[in-house]
């Protein structure tokens, strides 16, 4: 049984047509539709879509985690699939995510590429809200298709669209469900999620209309900042690198290994080594500890943290790790 949960708050403008895009799937069996503290008329419009599979909550603005954790707890199915109200889901993309999950029983989370949406319903992104910024992000996380993909990039951004997805229950239930966090609660889950050993992969085909808008949480909420995020990774990377039982090296001597190697201080990853290809910086010390160039960089004596903010840096970084016989995830890992 797919159960479909569904919060809201002040979403007038949006909510019938979210609604709508995922009732016209015939693979729903109930949507969960939670009004989280509503001031316009939002419950009144979900209420007056008639339709049996719709279970109406309220909850008094506790925020997205919680109203999730109130729809968890109602639902009926023992998968999960999230939607958001103010986003279009595409036809077919409930058969294609379960299929998938159905053929793959190693599968514990299954999402979709996306494609993004302007501020009006039905309407096409304004050039602002499609920023430079957002279109990198938008093509590296359709980029990322197969389970490995996604354990791969984890500790990098969050890898999946969260109202995009599909989840087995007994997995999403065993890493503790919907929870408030520090940071974003969606990337929070995906961390947990594979700190558990969970699963996650995508349908590689656009099958979700993503809006973007000013006044989202992605754009107001401090957890959802860079160094929140950071904070997040930090948080999961540290008993990885704790596991792999090696010290550690961070190849980045910039602002993007800087900060995160603070993060991993506070949590006992202290890097006894960074690694850059700048002339400028070899030979200098980088939070206590020396800075080399890459013909120094030791072979298997320490877990390399990859941690480089310019544009194509990783992908260059990944290639010369594997060419020198190293395996992700055993010896390297890349994060931001």
């Amino acid at each position: 049984m797919l159960s479909v949960l569904l919060p809201y708050r002040d979403a007038a403008a949006t909510l019938r047509e979210a609604v709508a895009s995922v009732l016209s799937e015939p693979e729903v069996d109930e949507v969960v539709a939670v009004d989280d503290g509503s001031l316009d008329q939002s419950a009144q419009i979900a209420r007056s879509i008639r339709d049996a599979r719709i279970v109406h909550l309220r909850t008094a603005g506790v925020g997205v985690a919680r109203a999730l954790g109130a729809a968890l707890a109602c639902a009926r199915g023992d998968v999960i699939a999230r939607m958001d109200a103010d986003d279009v889901s595409l036809p077919g993309r409930f058969a294609a995510e379960l299929e998938l999950l159905a053929t793959d029983a190693s599968l514990d989370v299954v999402g979709c590429r996306i494609e993004p949406l302007g501020g009006g319903a039905l309407g096409a992104p304004a050039p602002e809200q499609v920023t430079p910024g957002l279109r990198r992000y938008i093509a590296w996380q359709n980029a990322i298709v197969s389970a490995e993909d996604h354990a791969r990039e984890v500790f990098i951004e969050s890898p999946l669209c969260h109202p995009t997805v599909v989840m087995r229950r007994e997995t999403l239930e065993r890493v503790g469900g919907f929870r408030d966090a520090p940071w974003a609660e969606d990337y929070d889950l995906w961390l947990r999620m594979d700190a558990a050993g969970a699963r996650m992969a995508k349908v590689p085909h656009v099958h979700y209309l993503w809006r973007r808008h000013d006044a989202q949480a992605t754009f107001r909420d401090p957890r959802c900042s860079l160094e929140r995020l950071r904070q997040a990774r930090a948080r999961y990377l540290a008993p990885r690198l704790r596991s792999l039982g090696k010290p550690l090296c961070i190849w980045g001597a910039g602002p993007t290994g800087k900060r995160l190697a603070r993060e991993l201080e506070k949590l006992g990853q202290r890097a006894e080594l960074f690694v850059d290809i700048d002339p400028r910086k070899i030979g200098r010390t980088r939070r206590g500890a020396p800075v080399v160039g890459k013909d120094a960089l030791p072979a298997r004596t320490h877990t390399i943290v990859v941690a480089v903010g310019a544009e194509g840096a990783r992908d260059l970084v990944r290639a010369e790790l594997v060419a020198r016989g190293l395996s992700e995830g055993r010896d390297f890992l890349c994060a931001s």
